[in-house]
């Protein structure tokens, strides 16, 4: 399993969940695998920081493509390994179609693919719906 997606649509529009993705220092309020996260510019195209998953060490991170209420990519890599992890939107009819997928690579790929692949199947669909709930609450108080 060298790429994880998983999907969720949302009852709230593109631009409600891209803020929730812009305020970077609180993704660990939808996703349960975050402790942490930063980036010195906050989520704009080149801008690094590092994620501490609440499992495991923390990593570099870097914004390596971004749409503004689109979708954007996040990758983390070392010498040994690289994951990219791509967050997409799309208006789809009742909300936004929401996908978040994982792609493994690099010299580490077989052992990230065994090790780490299996929590991030797991984890997923969790912090899709930890997102939903947080986008249409946030949707609803408009």
């Amino acid at each position: 399993m060298n790429v994880v997606e998983k999907q969720v649509v949302v009852s709230a529009s593109l631009e409600t969940i891209f803020r929730i993705y812009q305020d970077v220092d609180h993704w660990n309020q939808w996703d349960p695998d975050t402790k942490s996260s930063t980036l010195n510019q906050g989520l704009t195209l080149g801008s690094k920081g590092s994620l501490t998953p609440t499992k495991g060490s923390t990593v570099p991170m870097e914004v390596t493509s971004i749409q503004v209420n689109r979708h954007f990519t996040v990758t983390s890599k070392t010498a040994l390994y690289r994951m990219d992890f791509e967050h997409e939107l799309e208006a789809v009819e009742g909300g936004t179609r929401v996908v978040h997928r994982v792609t493994f690579a690099g010299l580490l790929k077989p052992i990230l693919t065994r090790m780490i692949a299996p929590q991030v199947d797991k984890g997923l669909p969790i912090t899709l719906q930890r997102l939903k709930m947080q986008a249409e609450e946030a949707q609803a108080a408009k």
